[in-house]
């Protein structure tokens, strides 16, 4: 036989030329293992920035305001407008994206403009100012992540299943940022946030400009659109889920520290929990492939969701025990890692091609803008009249209902 595995006298390349045959396989292999890594390697460095840059601005931004002198409402202005942009940013980007054959230049546009944005911290001295700048910075920041999310899942196609070991990365970025930047605070002083964020969002322009040239999305001839696939009862409940779960997260979003803090835990240790729910997020982010490939994400899924119903009533009940709110935080890699890389594998099922901007803005927009916002309100009200206690086991019932809602799905057929 020769080495194209035909006879010799059908071997396209002739029947004594199976060495140089042999060398152009090999070096074709190496060539395609190449660029997989080098798109691995670019995909990677966007996640860990652009997470990177939200670990200065979320657990820092409501610091800043409150040594800025402004109100709480201010506070609670902000925070409804970052969750806001959420539902009205991504539908619109997407339809840019759709009508765009290099996707990758409205990345990078929409990182400079955040950059641009963020800068306007550095001059804020009005209410009217510093909502401004916020309603500009969330509209744009949180336009791109959904983007982004379509291009990575297109790139892997059929290999949806690594996309943890890829999304991983934003969480080291996050948690080494995240860890680090309240000492920075601490040593220069609450004014240098914005400054302190500057370098971050550059480094996620550059990241972007990575992709700059990378190609849209195949067409999907037979793949519905977005409307049409929202309609179907698998789509709509998935979507309904993943609204319940991010309310769910509301008062841990919100009230986690200071439930905490309440209970008499010093600020190291709410640190280290912090980091250990990171430390855990990304452990499985790492073997979240096998698992998936092993179990199958609707399974894993439901799994998650039984976990994080645990999770809250631990904090809700035994929050005076550092050892049990270790627990709490180690299941983090289940309650919000699993979910987030089965949420991909499923998106890429349900949004194919073209269709996965579109898809991609649909989730963050209904979950993590609308489940956001509820969240949080629903999170106040429970804090007001009865604590961590009664935030938290309001969490855990709102994620029951999401585990009850999803354990009656059926299966639906994506053509």
């Amino acid at each position: 036989m020769a080495c194209c595995g035909k006879s010799p006298s059908t071997c396209p390349i002739g029947p004594h030329a199976g060495w140089w045959h042999r060398v152009r396989k090999t070096s074709a292999t190496r060539v395609s293992v190449s660029i997989a890594a080098d798109q691995r390697w670019r995909f990677a460095a966007f996640y860990f920035s652009y997470y990177a840059a939200l670990g200065a601005y979320t657990p820092y931004i409501g610091r800043w305001v409150d040594s800025e002198g402004f109100s709480g409402y201010v506070v609670g202005a902000m925070l409804a407008l970052w969750y806001g942009s959420r539902v009205l940013s991504p539908p619109l980007w997407a339809w840019a994206i759709a009508r765009s054959n290099r996707p990758g230049y409205v990345l990078v546009a929409g990182c400079a403009i955040s950059l641009l944005a963020f800068a306007g911290f550095t001059v804020t001295h009005t209410v009217f100012s510093l909502i401004a700048v916020m309603a500009i910075f969330g509209l744009f920041f949180n336009a791109v992540m959904p983007q982004f999310e379509a291009m990575t899942l297109t790139a892997l196609g059929a290999n949806a299943n690594e996309y943890g070991r890829i999304r991983l990365w934003g969480s080291i970025g996050f948690l080494l940022v995240a860890g680090s930047y309240g000492a920075l605070m601490d040593r220069l002083g609450d004014a240098s946030f914005p400054w302190l964020g500057l370098p971050l969002l550059a480094a996620t322009v550059w990241a972007a400009s990575l992709h700059r040239r990378d190609p849209a999305p195949e067409h999907v001839p037979h793949a519905a659109d977005a409307g049409h696939l929202w309609r179907r009862p698998g789509v709509r409940r998935f979507l309904i889920v993943a609204l319940l779960m991010q309310m769910g997260f509301g008062p841990f979003y919100v009230f986690y520290t200071l439930n905490l803090q309440a209970h008499g835990h010093s600020g190291l240790a709410v640190g280290s929990l912090w980091a250990i729910g990171v430390l855990a997020e990304i452990a499985l982010f790492w073997v979240a492939p096998q698992l998936i490939a092993r179990f199958g994400a609707p399974r894993l899924l439901s799994l998650s969701l039984a976990v994080t119903i645990t999770r809250w009533l631990l904090v809700a009940l035994f929050a005076d025990s550092f050892a049990l709110m270790m627990l709490a935080q180690t299941s983090h890699a289940l309650g919000f890692a699993m979910f987030h890389a089965c949420n991909m594998r499923l998106m890429s099922e349900y949004f194919p091609g073209r269709r996965a901007a579109s898809g991609q803005s649909l989730l963050y927009g209904f979950s993590s803008g609308i489940g956001g916002v509820l969240g949080a309100v629903f999170a106040a009200l429970a804090w007001s009249r009865g604590g961590g206690a009664a935030a938290f086991i309001l969490a855990a019932l709102i994620t029951l209902a999401a585990w009850l809602i999803y354990a009656r799905r059926r299966p639906v057929a994506i053509v």
